[in-house]
């Protein structure tokens, strides 16, 4: 199993040389609200909505002091507003409140935060604070892992438990964000280009099991 994490990690990196988040972001906090935005919605809808609303809020604590309702309005088109809008302002008020203005930096502390998972926390993890071992599990990661042998089952927590467990902690937040950037351009969920795979060496799908 490490020769081939080691050669789809190789294929990756040579595939995708610069992987970053494709939400778009300048303060911590901004990815924090950008993530739990991007539930069930694309990063270039989120990218479509967040301009609007951090301009109207502008700072942390204008954000914490937002109304609902308003915030319910400025992120309308990315679905599941009223829970987003909630959990956007209350995750604010407790980063004032709990933790000094600042995003923290701990699993436990993260998942504190309304709105806040383990796939969200992971990835604040690994983007702001490029903490070793953050296994960011979406849809895409979820779908190719299963397909390379690297993960079996579809339950987020599991496929995280199991990705941990052989991927170098170094290198496991850029394998996700790669795996993304893969799942999107090639490795599809219903028609997957596996002609055009760096990874078929090592895919099930692309030779036939």
């Amino acid at each position: 199993m490490e020769e081939k994490v080691n050669g789809l990690i190789a294929a990756l990196k040579e595939a995708y040389p610069d992987p970053q988040c494709a939400l778009h972001y300048q303060k911590d906090y901004e990815l924090m609200i950008s993530v739990r935005l991007s539930a069930q919605c694309t990063d270039a809808r989120v990218n479509e909505v967040t301009p609007a609303l951090f301009a109207e809020y502008p700072t942390l604590e204008a954000m914490a002091g937002a109304e609902i309702g308003r915030v319910e309005e400025l992120v309308h088109s990315c679905g599941f507003y009223k829970h987003k809008a909630r959990d956007i302002v209350l995750a604010c008020q407790m980063l004032l409140s709990d933790y000094g203005g600042k995003v923290p930096g701990t699993m436990e502390e993260l998942l504190r935060l309304p709105g806040v998972g383990r796939k969200t926390a992971n990835l604040l993890l690994g983007d702001l604070y490029q903490t070793p071992g953050s296994v960011v599990c979406d849809t895409h990661c979820i779908r190719i892992s299963n397909r390379l042998g690297l993960a079996v089952g579809k339950e987020p927590e599991k496929v995280e438990k199991q990705l941990r467990a052989v991927l170098p902690p170094e290198e496991s937040s850029a394998f996700c964000h790669r795996i993304v950037l893969h799942g999107r351009a090639v490795c599809t969920a219903r028609s997957p280009k596996c002609g055009q795979c760096t990874l078929s060496p090592w895919c099930s799908m692309a030779n036939g099991n």
